[in-house]
């Protein structure tokens, strides 16, 4: 699935609206929207041309050919390169969970599912689990049946959930809960699959999963060698 994309904006507060309609002109309707503060020094912001720390971040699934007209209208229409708008960046899609998802996601950029994208040597891969919100342990209880670790939870807002019946046949509140969740190569599918089962668009959590792959960790080495132990005990 080397061809989607995750992509990153994060811009100040007061443009959110704006951004979301300039991608809706796009195309990407269906965008996952959380607040955040900047931790720059003084001097940092102050070169950048920065006066302030509070942060939107949106997150969107693109096609490659959708990026390049959005990188384009960024830095024609929005003006993204002028120093205290913001920033934004894409990263690799490695799979999503299910054709109902992907079409949701992708909303009217017109895309022909592929094989999944695979990078040589990844060990990891990073779930993103968009989700109703109130539902974080039902999900986490799904993945750890699978062997999968702790989660991370942010809050978010969704726009464009009225596609959601068009693609997915169900309707999906714009409150979100959007968890993250670091596994082994070898486990995604597994997991995926049961939060799927488990928590899925059957359920009331309404889960959406989709995977990125993780090119180097630091931090997973006790974790490890905790597993070795465990694997070479009598």
């Amino acid at each position: 699935m080397s061809e989607l994309y995750l992509m990153t904006a994060i811009i100040t507060r007061d443009r959110t609206k704006n951004f979301a309609a300039f991608y809706d002109r796009y195309g990407v309707s269906v965008n996952f929207i959380t607040l955040g503060n900047g931790t720059a020094g003084n001097e940092i912001l102050d070169y950048f041309g920065l006066d302030g720390t509070e942060k939107a971040v949106i997150f969107s699934v693109v096609k490659k050919e959708t990026w390049k007209q959005i990188k384009t209208g960024l830095q024609k229409e929005m003006q993204i390169d002028i120093p205290g708008t913001g920033i934004a960046f894409i990263i690799p899609l490695s799979s999503i969970g299910g054709l109902k998802q992907l079409y949701f996601l992708t909303g009217s950029q017109s895309y022909e599912k592929k094989e999944e994208s695979v990078l040589k040597d990844t060990k990891y891969e990073l779930l993103i689990i968009i989700a109703n919100q109130g539902y974080t342990e039902k999900i986490m209880d799904a993945a750890r049946k699978m062997d999968a670790g702790g989660g991370t939870v942010i809050h978010a807002k969704g726009t464009g959930m009225e596609s959601a019946d068009k693609f997915l046949g169900v309707t999906l509140a714009s409150e979100k809960e959007l968890i993250f969740i670091v596994v082994k190569k070898e486990q995604k599918n597994a997991i995926m699959q049961a939060v799927m089962d488990e928590a899925g668009l059957s359920s009331p959590a309404k889960s959406v999963v989709f995977s990125l792959p993780v090119t180097e960790t630091a931090g997973m080495r006790l974790l490890e060698a905790y597993e070795a132990e465990e694997e070479t005990a009598p």
